[in-house]
Parts: C-alpha cells; sequence; structure tokens
C-alpha cells in the first residue's frame, strides 16, 4: 500500500491536534473526525483541516472508507472507540491509556489480533533520538551492569483546586489519573532504555484536591514508587501534576558500574553521561549516532527536534508497518497492556499501604511488528 494513508480522528482536543499533524506529515491524509457533539467535531475538523466531520464516533467507524482511526477520545471510551474501529477493517492508534482495566486492555490486544491489524500506543517518548541512543548505549554495555535509577515525570497543570478537566473525574478518566497519564510514559521510557522489565514495585498516591470543579475526585494527583528491575537494580520514580513551574518533565537517569546516562525531555537534544573520571554533554549527530537514534533523527545537528517532531516519527513508523515494514521499537497494544497491569499494581500497592506488588515481565514487547504486531511476548528481559 504506496498510497496516502486515509486516517480518522475520534476527539477534537488538544491529542487530535497533535495527531492530525502527524498523521499529515507521514503522507496520511485527515479524512475524517467526530467529536462529543455534531457541533463540537465541525469546530475542531474546521480548526484541524480534516476533510469532513461525523456526527459520532460510530459514523465514522462505520464509513468503512479509513485506513486507520486514531482514538483520542476520554480514557473510559477507548475500548468502545476501538473495537468499533477494529470490526470495520480499520489498523488503529489508540491514546494512552488503552483501557481503564488491564481486562480491557487484554480484549483489545486479542481483538487487535484476531482482526490482524496493526494496533499501537502513542508512548512517543520512545522516539526522541536521544532517547534511543541512551537505549543503545545500555544495550552496548556503555554503561555496564545498571544499578540504580532515578526517574520522574513532573507537570503543574492540575496545581490549583480550580483546575479541572475530565481525566480528573473516574467517569471519564478511570481510576487513576497522574499515574495512568503520564507515570505510564515514565515506566515506558524506562523498560524499554534499560532492557529490563519492573519486576516488582511499591508506591504510594495523594489526593490533593478531593474536589475539582464542584465534582468529587477520586484518582490520585501524585504518586511516589520504589521499584526493583528484572536485573536487581532499584530505582525510585515520582508523579505529579501539581509541581509548580513543571510543564512537562520527563527525566530518567541510569547509573551502572561503569557510567551514568541521563535524559530529560525537556532538553531533548542531548544527554548527560557521567563518570567517575568526569562528566560530558552528547549532543544529537545523526551522523555519529547509533543506527536506531539517527533513524528517527531527521534533521541534521543544531536544528532541534522536539516533542511533535517525535510524535510525528511515531506516526510513521505505524503507517509503515500498516504498509508491511516492520519499524524497529514501534509500541503496540502490548505495551499498552503492560501500562495498564503496571498501573493496576501501583493502585493495590497503594491502597494497601505501600507493600510491595510482584510485577512479572509478562507483556514483554514485541519490537518488530508481524502480521498482528499487537501480540503479547513472552521473551525474556534483554540483557
Amino acid at each position: 500500500m504506496n498510497r496516502p494513508l486515509r486516517a480518522g480522528f475520534i476527539g477534537g482536543g488538544f491529542m487530535a491536534a497533535v495527531h492530525t499533524r502527524a498523521s499529515r506529515a507521514a503522507r496520511g491524509v485527515p479524512t475524517a473526525l467526530a467529536s462529543s457533539t455534531p457541533e463540537r467535531g465541525e469546530q475542531a475538523a474546521a480548526a484541524l483541516g480534516v476533510e469532513r466531520c461525523e456526527p459520532d464516533a460510530r459514523s465514522l467507524t462505520a464509513a468503512g472508507d479509513l485506513d486507520v482511526v486514531h482514538v483520542c477520545s476520554p480514557n473510559t471510551l477507548h475500548v468502545e472507540h476501538t473495537l468499533a474501529a477494529l470490526a470495520a477493517g480499520a489498523h488503529v492508534i489508540c491514546e494512552k491509556p488503552l483501557a481503564t482495566t488491564a481486562a480491557d486492555a487484554e480484549r483489545l490486544v486479542a481483538a487487535a489480533r484476531e482482526a490482524g491489524r496493526v494496533a499501537a500506543v502513542p508512548f512517543v517518548y520512545r522516539y526522541h533520538p536521544m532517547a534511543r541512543q541512551a537505549r543503545a548505549l545500555v544495550a552496548e554495555g556503555e554503561l555496564g551492569t545498571v544499578l540504580t535509577l532515578d526517574a520522574c515525570y513532573l507537570q503543574d497543570w492540575l496545581l490549583d483546586p480550580d483546575d479541572t478537566n475530565w481525566r480528573a473525574h473516574p467517569e471519564a478518566g478511570g481510576a487513576s489519573r497522574a499515574f495512568a497519564d503520564i507515570g505510564s510514559h515514565l515506566c515506558d521510557l524506562v523498560e524499554f532504555v534499560s532492557g529490563q522489565r519492573v519486576h516488582r514495585l511499591a508506591a504510594r498516591t495523594r489526593t490533593v484536591f478531593p474536589e475539582r470543579g464542584g465534582t468529587a475526585v477520586t484518582n490520585e494527583d501524585t504518586a511516589a514508587l520504589l521499584v526493583e528491575l528484572g536485573n536487581g537494580a532499584l530505582g525510585t520514580l515520582l508523579v505529579s501534576q501539581l509541581a509548580p513551574g513543571r510543564k512537562n518533565s520527563l527525566t530518567f537517569e541510569l547509573h551502572g558500574t561503569r557510567q551514568s546516562v541521563r535524559f530529560e525531555q525537556e532538553r531533548p537534544e542531548e544527554l548527560w553521561i557521567g563518570a567517575r573520571e568526569g562528566s560530558r554533554l552528547l549532543l544529537r549527530d545523526p551522523g555519529t549516532a547509533a543506527a536506531d537514534s539517527a533513524r528517527v533523527s531527521v534533521l541534521p545537528p543544531g536544528h532541534a527536534l522536539g516533542y511533535q517532531d517525535a510524535f510525528t516519527a511515531f506516526v510513521t513508523d505505524v503507517y509503515d508497518a500498516v504498509r508491511g515494514g516492520h519499524p524497529e521499537g514501534m509500541p503496540t497494544f502490548a505495551d499498552g497492556l503492560r501500562a495498564a497491569r503496571l498501573t493496576e499494581a501501583v493502585l493495590a500497592s497503594a491502597a494497601e499501604g505501600g507493600t510491595w506488588i510482584e510485577t512479572a515481565p509478562d507483556t514483554a514487547s514485541r519490537t518488530t511488528p508481524e502480521t498482528a504486531p499487537d501480540t503479547a511476548s513472552e521473551t525474556e528481559d534483554r540483557a
């Protein structure tokens, strides 16, 4: 399939804007959009340059003329919208969390496998070239054995009690908010870069404001985790949507027996590499980068790449898989299931006062998609 892919979008908010830009850059044609109401859909389709508006998600999926559907609706609607798109024969990109329960995520993995469709979840921070460069350093043994890690994902957009959003309400956002929304990104990136799964975790969560916008809130504002990786490495993860001044601060640091490496999403052009004898900054340069980093490094050095570029690289990989390609490291529904299981482990640990919960690597990602690239694999942790 060499023609431009016809893309549909369910949802008309911020993420739909990101998805439509990425789709267009990846040789897609934004063909149809449906939002919460026909009026909202008309406005969003016009603003985002989508060819037509459908009155609702059911009409969009039933139209039958779409190659791929991007599900950007509220979390609790992901299962309904994804199943409808798969039943209509479309490939699917579903925003995370893939589902608000692991059981529902399992249903979507099975449905995508049965349909034989490409099914992906946008864990897009994998697509920063320097994150992939860090992954290559780990895989090549440059760090030695990873001993510890320190990671955080901090935002401030829900800092005040008057700040509200549909994600803060469980009927739309699900039982978890901060961890399911951004902690899932953090865990995915830690596992992707380190090559190790989180085998055990202990978590505490906190809901700072029990009410927002006159509606009761029960999902968490913050989460703090202790984690143990498959090789025994210990780490700390902090997730917060109430960190003043932090807009989208995703950071991880791995400490090995030889070197350390640090990546900051808000400084995506560089890696800090630490050694006992001294430290240095490694700047993005596709001419000298590892092959998988250079592959997604689409501009010369000194021409900064950022979040939208990472998202475009992700959508480009998905569209390549639809056309029969086998892109390395593409996050699939199996990775979405992995995140749902980790989310349930975090909530279970927090409910028990921070007890350790086993999180065996039961959904290791398949990085080379085949006919049904969402299939969960039972592979061992990468050494």
